[in-house]
């Protein structure tokens, strides 16, 4: 597997884009935004105005921005390392960052915080086309561990398991922590590499070493060292067995 932090050609890319910066007062509410931020997000769509979590993300997303920010404000100034998150927009992948603000004595008076929109390094390179940004495929996956994002190659990844709004991703070397859910992830993995074969987890089609069964149950046994069996909803079987070149009995 090829973990790696964002390499030349990404920081290039974040040498290019634009950073949009949100300017939150310690209630949580938007004092200001640059000019970037405000063409982002949907200003003149969602009032009031102050309302960072309420007025201008999806319903998804707003526990992790929440989440974000209490993280933020259990921080002491002095010693705080900027809190780092990734979240699925429409059409977009954000990556944001909040730090806390604060007086002489310490005393929490806001919040700062600052986004990029990272679509394009955690997407495909695609021909130009008029098939929306949305329906770009991911071929890496996008992963934040102590304040720091890494990615891993999509060929690289076994299974994806849901845990409520974050992702378990697993490879050979084993678990990383992803932050988008299961249902963006699965919006925008390669359906001819990837399965969504039970509402808790997706599988590498490639990784796929035995379909069996236990009792009622199909289960898929992954390569590699760890061999815990993924479920197949009973639904996704028959479309699982067409994917993997399994002829349908008679």
């Amino acid at each position: 597997m090829d973990v790696q932090t964002a390499g030349n050609s990404a920081l290039y890319l974040f040498e290019k884009f634009e950073v949009g910066v949100i300017h939150l007062d310690a209630g949580r509410n938007v004092v200001a935004m640059n000019d970037f931020a405000r063409k982002v997000l949907p200003v003149g769509e969602k009032q009031p105005f102050d309302k960072l979590v309420t007025s201008f993300h999806p319903e998804r997303s707003k526990p992790k921005v929440n989440f974000l920010l209490d993280q933020a404000s259990g921080c002491p100034v002095a010693s705080s390392t900027p809190m780092t998150m990734i979240i699925n927009i429409p059409e977009q992948v954000l990556l944001i960052k909040v730090t806390r603000l604060g007086d002489h004595l310490g005393v929490t008076t806001g919040f700062v915080l600052v986004f990029y929109d990272v679509t394009q390094v955690v997407s495909q390179d695609a021909p130009a086309t008029d098939t929306p940004a949305a329906n770009l495929r991911l071929n890496r996956i996008p992963m934040v561990a102590n304040h720091k994002v890494s990615f891993v190659d999509t060929h690289d990844v076994l299974c994806l398991e849901s845990q409520a709004h974050y992702t378990r991703v697993l490879t050979r070397e084993g678990f990383h922590f992803c932050n988008l859910s299961i249902g963006d992830l699965e919006a925008r993995l390669n359906p001819a590499q990837f399965m969504r074969v039970h509402r808790c987890f997706i599988v590498n089609l490639c990784a796929v070493a035995e379909l069996g069964r236990e009792g009622s149950k199909t289960q898929v046994i992954l390569k590699g060292k760890h061999r815990d069996p993924i479920p197949v909803a009973r639904g996704d079987v028959a479309r699982l067995r067409e994917a993997l070149g399994i002829m349908a009995r008679h």
